[in-house]
């Protein structure tokens, strides 16, 4: 079968690998169909793991697949069922795995397409517990986004910023993957949402998804912007990935007793906080990682209901993804890159 393998960084190949083995107790083997691309997968190409690992590697960290053959033990899940994957090898058995905060597993043996093997491959064996079902009316495309491009931010939104109908959000890179899948979930929510772009041909696209108010961050500082837009008072919820570029004035666009929730630091791992200004202005910064599955469900029936639906930047096939991680890395996308499997 055909896979993509990180040989070196920066250098991708394709290669036949043997298929799986059957599957075992409580496994399944996939046939996968779609996978997503992200950051990560980035970060990745270009040697920013952040433990050790081995080349090759196969790549991509978000999936969905059809399920082909079910191991002993296996319920839950049938042949010929579309289903989103779960991207990290949780252990199932601690208590974060049993009380559903999967992505707080206390011996979660790696992420797929970082530090394990991942889903760019014809087939793959993996637990069943990993897998979740896809509803009627969700593609594959649609299973692929829902683990970390829609679970992601329903997480960071929901669970983390516990943003409510009626607040203001400020989101960063309204343009990325995780950008456009939270100006859709705020907006349905009832938001008003300001979002930054780094281009005006982004604006309009934007805007199309719900989006309030535009701000291109290369032309306009946008904290003046939002501290103008809101009438100097700030915004409740500040939707944050981009990292140290963007973090300071981040901060100053929180209205007092505001959240910063925050999943990514794409433009770099460090940034300075004025400690008057956290505890003066009683602000809340959050932390928030991956999803649980519980998450990556929801996300499913939001797409199943015409709630929210994926922005489809590209599809690629295997020769494309190092062009596309490319594009990627310099912020050229709106939307998310689709690598077909099938």
């Amino acid at each position: 079968m055909r896979a993509l393998q990180l040989v070196e960084d920066r250098k991708l190949e394709v290669v036949d690998l043997p298929e799986p083995e059957a599957p075992g107790p409580g496994e399944v083997t996939l046939r996968v169909k779609a996978v997503a691309l992200n950051h990560i997968d980035v970060w990745g190409w270009r040697g920013m793991a952040f433990a050790k690992r081995k080349m090759p590697l196969v790549i991509g960290a978000e999936a969905a697949g059809v399920v082909e053959t079910i191991g002993p033990g296996v319920a839950h899940v049938l042949p010929g069922q579309l289903v989103s994957i779960y991207g990290a090898r949780t252990c199932g058995l601690c208590r974060p795995c049993r009380e559903g905060r999967d992505n707080l597993c206390e011996h979660v043996g790696g992420v797929h397409g970082f530090h394990l093997d991942g889903f760019a491959q014809e087939k793959v064996n993996l637990p069943a517990r990993l897998l979740v079902p896809a509803p009627p009316g969700v593609d594959a495309v649609g299973a692929a986004l829902a683990p970390v491009t829609f679970g992601t931010v329903e997480h960071m939104l929901f669970d983390n910023a516990r943003l409510e109908a009626g607040e203001i959000i400020l989101v960063h890179a309204g343009g990325s993957g995780i950008g456009t899948a939270a100006i859709q979930l705020a907006r349905r929510l009832g938001c008003t949402v300001i979002t930054t772009v780094g281009s005006d041909d982004k604006i309009e696209k934007a805007r199309a998804l719900g989006a309030d108010h535009v701000i291109n961050y290369r032309t306009d500082r946008f904290e003046g912007a939002v501290r103008k837009l809101t009438r100097k008072k700030g915004v409740d919820v500040v939707f944050e990935h981009v990292g140290a570029e963007t973090w300071a004035g981040s901060m100053l666009c929180l209205k007092r007793g505001g959240r910063l929730v925050t999943c990514g630091s794409t433009s770099g791992v460090s940034a300075s906080i004025n400690l008057m200004m956290l505890f003066q202005q009683q602000l809340r910064l959050i932390g928030s990682f991956g999803c649980r599955m519980q998450n990556i469900a929801d996300a499913m029936q939001k797409m199943a209901r015409g709630l929210v639906h994926p922005v489809i930047d590209t599809e690629i096939g295997f020769d494309g993804l190092a062009t596309a991680l490319e594009r990627m890395e310099s912020r050229q996308v709106f939307g998310k890159i689709i690598l077909r499997v099938e």
